[in-house]
Order: structure tokens, then C-alpha cells, then sequence
């Protein structure tokens, strides 16, 4: 496996080693041990996700203010854009952005540690997502923020509007959720 540090350090791309031949390929896509020794850190999933969404549909930017998840997430279908916004107040990356375009074909994973928002714009026709999570899902305590906040500003590489849902279009800015950042 190959990780490659993003412009935000604690994200990481995940590549894995593919083997192929003319029967097809095999590769791992995921090995505790081997994914805490590239991330540096001890990591417990407890659930997994699986999405399929159409062109277009742009989903996020999800974060929970008690129980942050880390997510591992990855594309078995399509291709998605996907993103990760630093949510740690404290962290010299706050409130700054970044994105990766994950397939089926290319393979690759992101790590996102917990203190991220996090969503993803299909690309593709359609895209079948993926994810591990490191704590369960809490919608009392999930909050959103607007994909399209100015003081983020996201270059989600559009043409035309997306399609998202209620709760992402009410999404609030950066600057109106001061209460709901990590430490």
C-alpha cells in the first residue's frame, strides 16, 4: 500500500497494491495493520456505509459534534470528487479544503480523521460509495455545513447546479457554527 499526505496533513490517499494478471485483479482493501502503521495512529471501525448515488448528486458536508467519525472511504462503482474540511478550531488548517477523485478504476481511499466535515460529488454516471466509519452514526448530533459557503469556497468542479438533498441544502456557513468545532 502507498499513502500520499494531502495538502492537510492528517487526510491521507490511500493506494493499494493491485495484482493483476489475465484472470483479472486482487488487491487488499483494507488491513488493520498495515492501515495504522501508514496513518501513524490506532484506529477501531465500528461501521460501514454504502451509498449509490446519481451524477450529479453532491452529498455533505456532514460532521457530528459528539462522537466524531474517522472515515476510510473508497468507490466500488463510478467516480465521485470527494472532501474533507478541517473542523479542528485549533488546527492551522481550519476551516480550509481537500478533495480527491476516487473510482472504481483508480482504487484509491481516503482516510479522513475525525474533525472533518465530509461529502462527495458523483462524477460518473453513477457511484457506488464506500466507507468505514470509527463511531456509529448519531443523527442528533450530525450537523451540516453549505457546500457552497464563500469563506470555504470548494472548486467542486461543477457544471450547473447539484442535486442535494433537504438537509444539505439547509446547510449552515463556517462562520455561523463556531459552537459546533472541535477543539
Amino acid at each position: 500500500m502507498k499513502v500520499i499526505s494531502s495538502a492537510i496533513p492528517a487526510v491521507k490517499i490511500i493506494e493499494p497494491q493491485v495484482y493483476c494478471d489475465d484472470r483479472g485483479l486482487f488487491f487488499e482493501s483494507f488491513n488493520q495493520r498495515n492501515f495504522e502503521q501508514a496513518i501513524g495512529q490506532t484506529v477501531q471501525f465500528v461501521q460501514d456505509n454504502h451509498s449509490r448515488s446519481a451524477r450529479h448528486v453532491l452529498r455533505g458536508l456532514h460532521y457530528q459534534i459528539r462522537y466524531p467519525q474517522g472515515k476510510l472511504v473508497r468507490v466500488v462503482a463510478g467516480e465521485v470528487f470527494d472532501v474533507a474540511v478541517d473542523m479542528r478550531k485549533s488546527s492551522r488548517t481550519f476551516g480550509q479544503w481537500v478533495g480527491e477523485t476516487l473510482s472504481a478504476e483508480n482504487k484509491r481511499q481516503l482516510w479522513i480523521p475525525e474533525g472533518f466535515a465530509h461529502g462527495f460529488l458523483v462524477i460518473s454516471e453513477y457511484a457506488e460509495v464506500l466507507y468505514k466509519t470509527t463511531d456509529y452514526w448519531y443523527p442528533e448530533f450530525e450537523r451540516c455545513i453549505s457546500w457552497c459557503d464563500p469563506a470555504i469556497s470548494i472548486d467542486w468542479m461543477l457544471e450547473g447546479s447539484p442535486i442535494v438533498s433537504e438537509k444539505d441544502r439547509q446547510g449552515l456557513s463556517l462562520k455561523s457554527i463556531n459552537v459546533d468545532v472541535f477543539a
